[in-house]
């Protein structure tokens, strides 16, 4: 396979280097093709664009694979726990049990939360979106640690271990104290996906979380744990490349993944369902204004921007979703509606054909409601499972000394005027 490819325009040619990754993905360098040739590339969006070498995940949307370090997603939500998942992200291998028994030790013993940051949520209006709440505490953790921007291997791992041991409690002040609640202290002696839930649920010290929920929710949070170069991973790593702190990066990480067309998704496809059981719960009307390409309808939680087939993650979330709602016994009529345009749009040629199969973000709004998980907190529930993939991101960005992220552009706008004094104009 030749190393390079050769652009022409008009009388000149210039010789761009070939990169091949590890999954034979090709790319063609252009770091000094504004150096030679004065052209820059223009990619709207960067669904072109490759703005890092990483080695943490592989995703292949024409075929539906995802897999993080080299392991099939499938077999790590059958066979791993959120925290090796956690491990695996960070350091790039599985932990052996002596390993990951110290890494569960380091996240126990910083699980406190400054007791000062519980005041912030006097600040917050009662209908404030539990998003909001949590970019504001993950960065304000930067007044009590990392701000002074320690990037050794030491100082790089702290950080990493402070935000994923405190950021389950803040997002539970954000459910809880919004709410009005008493707010819950972390329970170290619980496995990090059982204390999530403590967090979240316990009304007294005799709370002991549901086996069948434990494992729903450590599938869904493996699901989430890392995607690439999405919206807000790609945040966090530009952030982080100007050297801000990890807390930083990540708040900025937070408020990308909240939008409707990044983590927003998973609350949107609720909020239609809801919609659709007012209107007297008539699928059928629904699914054919969804193939009218004249009515403005659009179903959430169907098909996806990168994976060109079946979501992987899908396959593997629907189980789970089978297996809750049936263990659970839940009688909702929204999730009703739910199965109810699934297997219509898993049967249905239109959306067959075009490959519109129910998502990730489908699945995973059905499974957080029934848990009891209040839809304004599904993206919150989004950040827990993706925050191991940011630091990742980051800290992979960090050590491999990555440059201040500055994308260029084409100018659109007016050519050189002179200024008009304001009586004149």
């Amino acid at each position: 396979m030749a190393n390079q490819a050769t652009l022409k325009y008009n009388d000149q040619s210039y010789e761009l280097p070939v990169v091949v990754g590890t999954e034979n993905e090709l790319a063609l360098d252009i770091s000094t093709l504004r150096d030679k040739s004065g052209f820059i590339t223009l990619d709207s969006g960067y669904k072109n664009t490759g703005a890092t070498k990483s080695a943490i995940t592989f995703l292949d949307g024409e075929l539906g694979v995802l897999r993080y370090r080299g392991y099939p997603i499938d077999q790590l939500a059958e066979k791993s726990t959120f925290t090796e998942v956690i491990y695996l992200l960070l350091y790039g291998s599985l932990p052996t049990s002596t390993e990951l028994s110290a890494f569960e030790a380091k996240l126990a013993a910083n699980v406190e939360v400054p007791a000062q940051l519980a005041k912030m949520l006097d600040a917050f209006p009662a209908d404030a979106h539990p998003m909001a709440v949590i970019s504001s505490l993950t960065t304000s953790l930067s007044a009590y640690y990392g701000a002074e921007g320690d990037f050794s291997k030491e100082g790089v791992d702290k950080v990493a271990i402070q935000l994923l041991a405190k950021l389950p409690t803040l997002s539970s002040w954000a459910l809880r104290g919004l709410a009005g609640k008493q707010l819950n202290v972390a329970n170290p002696s619980l496995d990090y996906t059982s204390n999530l839930l403590s967090l979240f649920f316990a009304e007294d010290s005799n709370y002991k979380p549901d086996p069948t929920i434990v494992q729903a929710l450590n599938t869904l949070l493996i699901l989430h744990a890392d995607h690439e170069q999405n919206c807000s991973a790609s945040t966090v790593r530009m952030v982080g490349s100007s050297r801000a702190n990890l807390f930083a990066s990540v708040s900025a990480g937070i408020s990308a993944l909240w939008g409707p067309l990044h983590g927003g998704a998973n609350q949107e496809v609720i909020e239609m369902l809801e919609a659709i059981k007012a209107d007297g719960g008539d699928t059928m009307k629904y699914i054919n204004k969804a193939k009218d390409k004249n009515d403005g309808f659009r179903l959430m939680g169907f098909g996806h921007r990168v994976y060109k087939n079946f979501d992987p993650r899908a396959r593997i979330i629907k189980a789970a979703c089978d297996n809750i709602l049936s263990k659970l016994g839940v009688s909702d009529p929204v999730l009703k509606i739910a199965k109810e345009l699934e297997e219509a749009a898993l049967n249905d040629p239109y959306f067959v054909e075009r490959k519109l199969y129910p998502n990730v973000d489908f699945y995973s709004g059905i499974i957080y409601r029934a848990l009891g998980i209040p839809v304004n907190m599904f993206t919150v529930m989004f950040a827990l499972g993706r925050l191991p993939g940011w630091i990742s991101q980051w800290k992979e960005m960090i050590e491999g000394k990555e440059p201040i992220g500055r994308p260029r552009q084409v100018y659109v706008g007016a050519l050189e005027r002179d200024y008009v004094a304001i009586g004149d104009r």
